[in-house]
């Protein structure tokens, strides 16, 4: 059986940045749903719920076709979730360290070149979905993925994801998109980052 994970943190500890109210109801009210809903999915296949969500959704063609959309879908939004709060964090950094600074100043010339870049590919996603720092084939990308669809599923290993979906920042910045991808910056967790990063070299 699929699991919510508990936040590493109190629900109101990324104030001002993102409030307590959205925390409860993304958490509490969206995750919960879709851990229930991947389980309800998989109940009569009790072999695919002892195996990594990871695993499931890199796996999807051996998922009965009937449901498979239902189990891409919430397991999409189980991992992509669970990635999401880890990579949050009260006592956030300004910036990565490590290897991880070093490759994105290769690659993006400057971190905040990066981050310029990250934010409008999470400002240009039309509609619902998210925006990835992911490794592929052993180099650093910047992806978006519509709906709960997730990297893993293509073989590629997200580190980072902003998800962009309405119901992650209505109820603070309504329709305001930017502002809420500007407050995001500062509670992203680099240090697990760059450490999950350094694992995935």
């Amino acid at each position: 059986m699929f699991t919510l994970p508990d936040l590493p943190y109190d629900y109101q500890a990324l104030e001002p940045f993102i409030d307590e109210q959205t925390m409860h109801v993304h958490h509490d009210g969206h995750h919960a749903a879709y851990v229930k809903n991947l389980n309800e999915a998989l109940a009569d296949y009790p072999e695919w719920l002892d195996k990594e969500v990871a695993e499931v959704l890199k796996n999807l063609v051996q998922i009965p076709e009937e449901i498979r959309i239902k189990v891409k879908n919430n397991g999409g939004g189980h991992f992509n979730h669970s990635l999401f709060w880890e990579s949050l964090s009260p006592q956030a950094e300004k910036e990565p360290s490590g290897s991880l600074l070093k490759d994105i100043e290769k690659i993006f010339s400057s971190f905040s070149d990066f981050k310029k870049e990250f934010t409008q590919k999470a400002m240009g996603l039309f509609g619902s979905g998210w925006t990835w720092l992911a490794v592929k084939n052993q180099k650093l990308i910047i992806q978006t993925t519509a709906n709960q669809d997730s990297p893993v599923a293509e073989e590629i290993i997200p580190i980072l994801g902003l998800d962009v979906w309405e119901h992650a920042y209505y109820l603070k910045y309504q329709n305001r998109r930017a502002e809420y991808i500007e407050a995001w910056w500062n509670v992203v967790n680099w240090r697990k980052i760059s450490d999950k990063y350094s694992q995935n070299l």
